[in-house]
């Protein structure tokens, strides 16, 4: 039996439309669209991390999801651009915590079904 990596392969997010969801993340958060293997599911491209958008299939509820954060490199300047692009501002960006060698900042959006999407960015 082997161990888990720690590394995140994928992330599914319960959504009520795949196609609206899937111009949010991929038109106004810029991620690489993958495929889309029917119209109840489609994959992007995170980092190293798929994300899965996928219509309530026996299993999660729209809108109650786990947060996805998103690492950014210039957290006021990416947040403005999002909110400008169409997401809904929740919370602006502000110091979440001072660490001995960085700040941690934390700004939040939602998509179109009101999931909480997190933007942090580790200031040094």
């Amino acid at each position: 039996m082997s161990e888990l990596s720690g590394q995140i392969g994928q992330i599914a997010l319960t959504v009520s439309d795949v196609d609206t969801a899937l111009s949010f993340y991929r038109d106004i958060l810029g991620l690489p669209f993958l495929f889309q293997p029917s119209p109840q599911l489609a994959f992007l491209q995170a980092g190293a991390t798929r994300l899965m958008l996928s219509t309530p299939q026996g299993a999660g509820v729209v809108g109650a999801n786990s947060v996805v954060y998103f690492s950014v490199a210039d957290i006021g300047a990416t947040y403005e651009a999002i909110v400008a692009k169409g997401a809904t501002p929740e919370r602006a960006p502000q110091l979440a915590a001072k660490m001995p060698d960085h700040e941690l900042w934390l700004g939040f959006v939602r998509d179109p079904d009101a999931n909480l999407v997190g933007l942090m960015e580790e200031k040094r």
